[in-house]
């Protein structure tokens, strides 16, 4: 059964509910009048009654129909020409019925009659409803005390009954509307509230059918309730897996590529080593070593496919992070690694963030930075101001039409593909940086050589950002462990 059905339903439901309550309610307190009025009207006759009797006056057919004695609430029914008039009876200790007025039906003398008549205190009451010669009857007995009986006054309520019952009966059509009209709006509005569900479903159902997912970014239902709610969250879930898929798809590309390079370097090699007697001891050395440079190679890049594919930087914790501190950690790994001299100008920024990322950013600039310029007589500088990192460097320099692409995955320059590395080092880098809500940039250096590097969001910066420049400047951070 379907979420809009199960609303209608229960709207359903609780419309009938309160129909028949409300319905069962009214039926009742109109009963409940109605036959408290007749009981009066029985009482005051009754008490007209033992009044003349005491009076020993006798009840003729005027004083029995008085509006003082009888103002029933009976109408005349279908066949009856006049309204109907109250019955008396006088019952005697011993349970003989005297008829004193009224119309001449006689009136059942009942055991509890009977019980008023012999022994019953003077004022006590029985009601019932009785049915004579098929017409059904109101009879109030009242007990007179003493040696004196008991009166009986008795009223038909046949079309009192039948007044009950059409109103009963239109209260059932109204209940049976209403639940008809709740039931209806019920599933509009459940429509209503559903149809954003639906939405989200079909697109749901869509994506775990055949694993595809065409997103365009926007949201797929608006509204700020929970539906809304919802949906805004589901549509970031989609973005993520479409970037994701995106990023898995281009990855596979570019592994494929950058692998068969080494892969069929090795393969040659590998046939060639078939021959390894016809071939000079020269000619192996070259070959082995050839060959121990691609195995090499082949592992670097693997290790940083599974760094990359691992994501390890999202998932560290953050927390505050000194950039000096990361930046004279990273100095000193290339120092103690290729010998070069880094020279770091921090002004202290302290950002919220991954502590192990950011250094392996920042590392991986320096490498970079240290590769293109193996022989430089000048130190390699790191300049951080206000979460903005900067590694500069004497190199070579990169070309303009290489600018835009240096941090693209396997990405080499021509002036690169001789040089060792994965192509993924600048990649990590900007993945770093977009984790922290920053961008990276490379641009060439005046006077040759190459600035680049990467910054972290402004709202990141914590107090103590703004500290004084000098305070975090280091002459040359490699020789802390020269």
């Amino acid at each position: 059964m379907s979420l809009r059905s199960r609303f209608a339903l229960a709207f359903a439901a609780v419309g009938a509910v309160v129909a028949t309550v409300v319905g069962v309610l009214s039926y009742q307190a109109a009963s409940d009048r109605v036959l408290a009025e007749t009981d009066r009207s029985l009482r005051s006759t009754t008490v007209a009654l033992a009044r003349a009797q005491e009076q020993e006056l006798a009840l003729d057919d005027a004083v029995a129909r008085a509006p003082d004695l009888y103002p029933g609430p009976d109408l005349p029914g279908p066949g009856d020409e006049e309204e109907p008039r109250p019955i008396l009876q006088a019952v005697s200790r011993d349970g003989t019925p005297t008829p004193l007025g009224g119309p001449p039906v006689p009136l059942p003398v009942s055991d509890s009659t009977r019980r008023l008549a012999a022994s019953g205190e003077a004022g006590q009451s029985d009601t019932a409803e009785i049915v004579v010669d098929g017409r059904t009857y109101r009879r109030l007995t009242t007990a007179l005390g003493g040696d004196r009986g008991a009166l009986q006054v008795a009223v038909r309520i046949d079309q009192t009954h039948h007044v009950l019952g059409g109103m009963a009966r239109e209260i059932a059509a109204v209940s049976g509307a209403v639940v008809l009209v709740v039931a209806g709006a019920g599933r509009l509005l459940a429509g209503r509230i559903t149809r954003r569900l639906a939405r989200l479903t079909d697109v749901a159902e869509k994506v775990s059918a055949d694993g595809r997912v065409a997103f365009d970014g926007a949201g797929l239902v608006g509204g700020r309730d929970e539906v809304g709610r919802l949906s805004a969250s589901f549509s970031r879930m989609l973005a993520r897996i479409v970037a994701a898929r995106e990023a898995q798809e281009r990855l596979v590309h570019d592994v494929a590529h950058e692998l068969r390079t080494p892969l069929t370097s090795l393969l040659t090699n590998a046939t060639v080593l078939r021959r390894a007697p016809e071939l000079s001891p020269d000619a192996r050395d070259r070959l082995l070593d050839d060959v121990e440079g691609e195995t090499r190679a082949l592992g670097h890049l693997v290790d940083e496919l599974v760094e990359l594919a691992l994501d390890r930087g999202r998932q560290e914790a953050e927390e505050p992070v000194e950039l000096t501190e990361v930046a004279r950690r990273a100095a000193r790994r290339v120092y103690r690694r290729t010998g070069r001299l880094v020279h770091v100008d921090a002004d202290g920024s302290v950002v919220h963030g991954r502590p192990q990322g950011l250094e392996r950013a920042l590392g991986n600039l320096l490498e970079n930075a240290a590769k293109f310029d193996p022989d430089g007589e000048e130190p390699i500088e790191v300049r951080v101001h206000r979460g903005r990192v900067t590694v500069s460097d004497r190199g070579p320099g990169i070309d303009a039409d290489d600018l835009t692409r240096v941090f693209d995955r396997f990405y080499r320059a021509d002036t690169a593909r001789g040089l060792p590395g994965s192509g993924l080092g600048l990649a990590i880098v900007r993945d770093v940086a977009e984790t922290h809500g920053g961008t990276v940039f490379a641009a060439a250096r005046t006077g040759g050589g190459t600035a680049i590097g990467f910054t972290v969001d402004a709202s990141r910066l914590l107090p103590g950002a703004d500290a004084d420049p000098a305070s975090g400047s280091t002459a040359c951070a490699g020789r802390h462990d020269g």
